[in-house]
């Protein structure tokens, strides 16, 4: 009764963990939260006195922290926006958008290469978008002066470009603004035929004193997403690497508990500032990224948090220069904004010395398989053009590996499920001593050679295989909008099918948590195959919560992307066909259908105490001498009548101490007893003849030899 108490416990933990983990971690992508986050937008605007759905009303700066943010008016659509400034347009084959002249930062950024549903003729993805439109998301580069009569350019400042033309890789172009007391500020951009920009900022002065800047980068996003994958397995948020501190990483949530509003002269900043030297910042998505990236030789000061109005920003600055009169300083960085694609991150780590870039991708807590992992799927999916045959590939490359270690744990349970039978006699035997019933069945095992814990140790060792391999599905952007067969034309979306409206023949949307596609469920089956081959729990409740665990499992996992769901699928099927090869090795007679529960037995196999009763039979008395003579044919049948009750006996005796397996030598004192044979008799001299009294001794002892029994 304590164990079902405590495998029930442990069951309602467990599943605690995973629903709390499910709904509170997990944010589902919904027309409700959309409708939320546009109210709140709207309410934050008539908190200032702006109507969003009209262009061009004036508002002033957001002075939510020390960070400045342009003076703009609140635009009805992002178009508008754009077009409220001069810009600069540039279009590559990956990128296209353009520079905002105000303020002469990166704040219009569209990827062509990726649309925004699984139909071709949907818009583009949207990256960057000007302060102003509905969703801010900007980069911005600039300086900073102490001195309160240098003039240096701002986020409202408007830059003039020098000469003509739009930027495009190879063509850079330059910016310029005087500030009209000697210092002359330029900033050339130049971009390549991928996702990286490169800014100079370049100070002359002209004032005939020297001059002290500090030269700093930002970017702020100024709403926060609700389009966020949701899962903690996946950091979406903030971020940072640096050469000492590692690798920093703050969600949306606790980005605004790292907000001080006493910090910088109470205007409010971040609480940790991290001074170390290199490495790169900015904010990362599911597959999208805008990130900074300092010159690595230099030190730094960088700060990443947000505000309680839900202004989040990464910003950081170098050490102050002087610039002597007549002299220039550059300051240098580089922004990165565009897809996460695992080779181009390589290629840029390497190319310009960035300092473990390839974190960027989300690699979790075994990047060492993880990373293998994913070049495996990947180059499987350049050969055969599919994704989810990509997927089944690899699984089957996985199992392959893992072979050895899944046929010794698959081994020992069809061990230990041959030794039900014997199991559940002892616990019937000793049902009200649990520590008998222990001891009992550590005998059983020893006699048998079976460990009941080597089927977990080989599952063990392959955990942080299959979870690198999960980890892997989730950040491979190549999975995105990528389809299979059927009715899966987007693997990186949940199966867009459900029962529950009857696969679409229902004109009824049902609500999230009912949600079960036919892929699930699928899913679910395949679950319930595999776990009718394992060792059946002896207890009935514990038998009950196994039977229920794939339907559970179903509804939990159907919301996920189908590329994982086909992931578990197929494992599933892998694993119950080497089980079942396994069982089959171990068991010529095995009949598979019978072991799922899909055919009945055709008879019940004959008892094993009948081997025992044959083998245990004890022999027959020998007849005395001058017995066979005087004994008549129906007298024998008494004696064998009488003799058949110690024989059953003898059997039952046996059968017991079989089926303990040695266990009841173990626990109790054996208690002695007779041989079943008789005990061997002197021969009997015969009587002379006349003599009664002879006659009538021999008479009596034969009388008497026939109603001995045995071992008596």
């Amino acid at each position: 009764m304590d164990n079902n108490r405590n495998f029930i416990i442990a069951i309602a933990l467990s599943l605690s963990v995973l629903l709390g983990w499910q709904f509170l971690y997990m944010k589902p992508v919904s027309d409700k939260a959309r409708q939320q986050a546009i109210e709140a937008q709207q309410q934050a605007a008539a908190e200032q006195g702006t109507d969003p759905t009209v262009a061009g009303a004036a508002i002033a700066p957001r002075a939510s922290s020390a960070i400045p943010v342009p003076t703009t008016p609140k635009f009805a659509s992002r178009e508008a926006a754009l077009a409220a400034t001069q810009r600069i347009a540039f279009d590559t084959s990956s990128l296209t958008g353009s520079i905002n002249l105000k303020g002469g930062s990166v704040d219009d950024v569209t990827l062509k290469e990726y649309r925004q549903t699984v139909d071709p003729n949907s818009p583009p993805v949207t990256l960057l978008s000007p302060a102003g439109s509905p969703e801010p998301y900007y980069a911005y580069t600039g300086w900073y002066s102490d001195q309160a009569d240098v003039a240096v350019p701002g986020p409202d400042t408007v830059w003039k470009q020098q000469g003509t033309g739009a930027l495009a890789p190879g063509k850079p172009v330059t910016l310029t603004w005087d500030n009209s007391k000697g210092l002359v500020f330029k900033r050339a951009i130049t971009l390549d035929e991928h996702y990286m920009f490169t800014i100079n900022d370049t100070v002359e002065n002209k004032t005939g004193k020297p001059v002290t800047l500090r030269p700093r980068a930002e970017v702020a996003r100024l709403y926060e997403p609700t389009n966020l994958f949701g899962y903690s397995v996946l950091h979406e948020g903030l971020i940072g690497l640096f050469k000492d501190a590692g690798l920093k990483e703050l969600t949306y949530s606790s980005a605004i508990k790292n907000f001080d509003p006493a910090a910088d002269n109470g205007k409010g900043a971040s609480k940790e500032i991290i001074s170390d030297k290199g490495g790169w910042l900015g904010f990362t998505d599911q597959y999208w990224a805008a990130v900074l990236v300092p010159d690595q030789s230099k030190p730094l000061t960088a700060r990443l948090f947000g505000t309680p109005q839900k202004d989040f920003f990464v910003e950081f600055s170098e050490n102050p220069v002087t610039v002597a009169p007549g002299a220039s300083e550059t300051f240098t960085n580089k922004l990165f904004a565009g897809a996460k694609q695992v080779a181009l991150i390589d290629q840029y780590m390497a190319d310009n010395k960035i300092d473990r870039f390839d974190k960027l991708v989300d690699w979790g807590w075994f990047p060492f398989l993880t990373q293998p992992l994913y070049y495996l799927l990947n180059w499987l999916y350049l050969h055969v053009g599919n994704f989810g045959i990509a997927i089944l590939l690899t699984t089957v490359l996985v199992k392959l590996l893992f072979f050895p270690l899944a046929n010794k744990s698959y081994s020992a349970m069809n061990k230990l499920k041959m030794l039900q039978p014997e199991m559940k006699k002892i616990q019937e035997r000793f049902k009200d001593d649990k520590q008998r019933q222990q001891q009992a069945m550590m005998t059983l095992y020893k006699k048998e050679k079976v460990n009941p814990a080597a089927g977990c140790l080989p599952i063990l060792v392959q955990i942080p295989v299959f979870f690198a391999l999960y980890k892997v599905l989730l950040v491979s952007i190549e999975m995105r909008h990528a389809p299979f067969y059927g009715w899966i034309n987007d693997l990186s979306a949940p199966d867009p099918t459900n029962i529950f409206n009857l696969f679409g023949l229902i004109p009824w949307t049902p609500p999230h948590f009912l949600m079960l596609g036919a892929l699930p469920i699928i899913m679910g089956l395949s679950m319930w195959l595999q776990m009718r081959l394992n060792p059946t729990p002896p207890d009935p409740i514990q038998q009950k919560i196994f039977a229920w665990m794939p339907v559970l499992f179903t509804f939990m996992l159907a919301p996920f992307q189908a590329g994982l769901i086909l992931y578990w699928t197929w494992n599933n099927i892998l694993t119950f066909a080497q089980q079942a090869l396994i069982m089959k090795r171990q068991d010529k007679n095995m009949n598979l259908l019978e072991q799922i529960g899909l055919k009945k037995s055709n008879g019940a196999a004959k008892h094993p105490s009948h081997s025992h009763d044959v083998a245990h039979k004890p022999k027959a008395e020998p007849v005395r001498a001058g017995k066979a003579a005087e004994a008549k044919p129906a007298s024998t049948v008494p004696a064998k009548a009488e003799s058949s009750a110690p024989v059953a006996e003898a059997g039952e005796a046996n059968e017991a101490v079989s089926t303990a397996e040695g266990a009841q030598a173990v626990i109790d004192k054996p208690q002695p007893t007779e041989p079943t044979t008789a005990r061997p008799v002197a021969p009997v001299a015969a009587a002379p003849r006349g003599n009664l009294a002879s006659k009538k001794s021999v008479k009596q002892r034969g009388k008497s030899g026939r109603n001995r029994r045995p071992g008596r």
